[in-house]
């Protein structure tokens, strides 16, 4: 196993210039400060976004949200909200907004390489009015996450070549997968919280707790 040379850490971003070098003037000017018509559309086709936040002493989280495309609601062009789906209950990116309202998104389309970015300020609504707009199946979300937009802007496709996630023929069978309830399982141990118990309540939980 290779360590960790110390001495070759980068700290300053004169030295990281002098490796990657500078953003083309295209790269610099494509940051819009507003959600445009091309940036409703790509919401709007959207069924999945990933949400950045860290805490007030800078602690990171990364959270999946993901419905059906169009589940995050444009309200104008500075504006959005995210509903809030049942989940664990850990609500790490709602305790991270409470202290820190700072966040950041990535958009996804099924089989678009691009994706979408969009960075801004984040609070938590329990406006019913508002939540009425998200109910799947008859029920409504108890809170939302309203983003103020600041700013916009597409991210090249180079990851989803590399990965070439899009492509069916490069994923993993059903067998060569990690077991989802194996991971738990042995992560927490807890007594009873075996990996077929941990396997049968996940399995309830998507079939009968998505909303």
């Amino acid at each position: 196993m290779i360590g960790i040379d110390r001495t070759q850490m980068i700290h300053t971003e004169a030295e990281l210039r002098s490796l990657i070098g500078f953003p083309s003037e295209l790269v610099e000017h494509k940051v819009i400060p507003a959600i445009d018509h091309n940036c409703r559309d790509f919401i709007n086709k959207s069924p999945f976004v990933f949400l950045s936040t860290s805490d007030s002493h800078g602690k990171c989280d990364v959270s999946p949200r993901g419905d059906a495309p169009g589940f995050v609601h444009v309200l104008d062009d500075k504006h959005l909200v995210i509903p809030e789906r049942p989940g664990n209950k850990r609500i790490d990116t709602l305790r991270n907004i409470l202290s820190n309202p700072h966040i950041g998104m990535e958009f996804l389309i099924p089989g678009l390489g691009e994706t979408l970015r969009i960075n801004g300020r984040a609070s938590i609504t329990k406006d019913m009015e508002l939540l009425k707009l998200m109910a799947v199946k008859e029920r409504i979300p108890l809170i939302g996450i309203i983003v103020e937009v600041e700013e916009c802007y597409l991210h090249c496709a180079k990851a989803f070549f590399r990965s070439q996630l899009w492509k069916p023929e490069t994923w993993l069978n059903k067998e060569q997968l990690p077991s989802p309830a194996k991971i738990i399982s042995e992560h927490a141990k807890i007594d009873g919280a075996t990996p077929e118990v941990i396997a049968a309540r996940l399995d309830d939980g998507y079939k009968n707790r998505l909303y």
